[in-house]
């Protein structure tokens, strides 16, 4: 059984690496045995890439603009380096969030997110493809969201973004699977983010009716998405493809 979740040895690029979600399962994969290069927009991931070689882990840094096409190109290129030309671990952790009225949302706005959230999750997981198709293994972990199945207010362009991670995520696990790359995607429920600052005041009324629909009585960390990302990044769950798996504590069933 250990042997299952046994990824030891492993090299994973994960964006959004710097802190919040990305950073937990970065650290998960660490301390699994991994390689890892983590991604972030500011130069704040190379202080995280330090800090974890600090504890002993084998981890490199890029930083990148995910919104800008040749970023994301340039950013995969110089992780692969880091990894020696392969692969086998991408988890697509990166995104932004803008908060507007629908009548009111600035589309240069709409553009930026969409960029960042889903078109360089395209473009990362096409080129991860590529490398992880011709030895026939591989494992791809997008980060969905509940906007992934509700509509949210006040966030189309991210709620539209993450509906289209879902999409995407069964498409290449349609293209894939057959030919050894697994594709899922890991939906967090209500984290204790700087995504969510806008929610994260408990002196008000919504704070408070977000704790009281979520069963497990609390929001969740980024420790909570460790287990999950190792059991997709891990033989065990060669069999698993196309998934849009919660970690919400229970709020989708409540």
């Amino acid at each position: 059984m250990n042997d299952m979740f046994n990824i030891q040895g492993k090299k994973a690029i994960v964006t959004g690496g710097t802190k919040g979600l990305g950073q937990g399962m970065a650290e998960g994969l660490l301390e699994a045995g991994c390689q890892v290069v983590i991604v972030g927009s500011s130069k704040g991931v190379h202080v995280t890439a330090e800090a974890f070689r600090n504890k002993g882990f084998n981890c490199q840094s890029v930083q990148a603009d995910l919104g800008k096409r040749a970023e994301v190109y340039r950013a995969f290129k110089e992780c692969l380096a880091f990894l020696g030309g392969d692969l086998d671990i991408l988890v697509t952790s990166h995104g932004v969030q803008r908060r507007h009225s629908a009548e009111e949302f600035p589309v240069e706005e709409w553009d930026e997110v969409m960029n960042v959230n889903l078109n360089s999750v395209f473009i990362l997981c096409q080129e991860a493809g590529k490398i992880m198709l011709k030895k026939g293994s591989g494992k791809i972990i997008n980060i969905a969201s509940m906007c992934s199945f509700f509509g949210g207010q006040t966030i189309p362009a991210y709620s539209a973004s993450k509906g289209g991670i879902a999409q995407l995520t069964k498409e290449l696990s349609n293209d894939w699977v057959g030919r050894g790359v697994n594709v899922n995607a890991i939906a967090p429920g209500y984290m204790a983010t700087e995504l969510n600052t806008a929610l994260l005041d408990q002196s008000k009324p919504r704070y408070q009716q977000i704790v009281d629909r979520i069963p497990a009585h609390r929001w969740g960390t980024s420790d909570d998405m460790k287990g999950t990302c190792i059991f997709l990044a891990s033989s065990a769950s060669d069999y698993v493809s196309g998934a849009i798996i919660p970690v919400d504590g229970g709020y989708l069933v409540k």
